[in-house]
């Protein structure tokens, strides 16, 4: 009788200490930011490469030999505030850096070309600016370390009254503080 409640209180041990079934691990978002939907990879443990910002040690986006010093310009088709999808990759490059440095300000400047009036390039500049910086807080920047300013025509790219001129022109450019 001894050996078999013996038996049964190691039975029930095992049973009580058998494998939980694993559960997604709980990760708090950084301050101001919404939390990554769960990944497949989250139910075994594994971490989504996806869900990692993807930030080059030593990009500095105020240095012109890394990505982020290169990529700082957004341009816009004309008459038109809306960051296209060839610039996305930019902006989301540029989220993942200032998530990641939560020290950094980035101001965004919106420019025109020359045709226009001054009082409609300068609105239309603002445009620019607040669609890169919606972008910006809607990858997770806080609102506080974004500024957009306009500067109209008034600071060129390129001064010439041609096509692709114009073109360079019609911009929003990243500048870090």
């Amino acid at each position: 009788m001894k050996k078999i409640a013996a038996l049964l209180t190691v039975l029930v041990l095992a049973a009580c200490s058998s494998n939980k079934p694993e559960t997604a691990p709980v990760v708090e978002a950084a301050p101001g930011t919404q939390p990554a939907p769960p990944s497949t990879g989250a139910q075994t443990g594994a971490v989504n490469p996806n869900d990692v910002p993807k930030v080059v040690v030593g990009d500095d986006p105020n240095n012109p030999n890394t990505p982020l010093g290169r990529d700082r310009v957004i341009y816009f088709d004309y008459d038109s505030f809306a960051v296209k999808d060839e610039y996305k990759g930019i902006v989301d490059r540029h989220s993942k850096y200032l998530v990641a440095n939560r020290t950094r300000k980035v101001f965004i400047e919106g420019h025109a070309d020359a045709r226009g009036s001054r009082e409609y390039n300068l609105s239309l500049g603002q445009k620019r600016a607040e669609a890169v910086k919606s972008s910006l807080k809607l990858l997770g920047v806080p609102e506080e370390r974004l500024e957009a300013v306009s500067f109209g025509k008034e600071k060129p790219q390129d001064p010439a009254n041609t096509e692709a001129a114009f073109a360079k022109n019609r911009r929003a450019e990243l500048n870090y503080r």
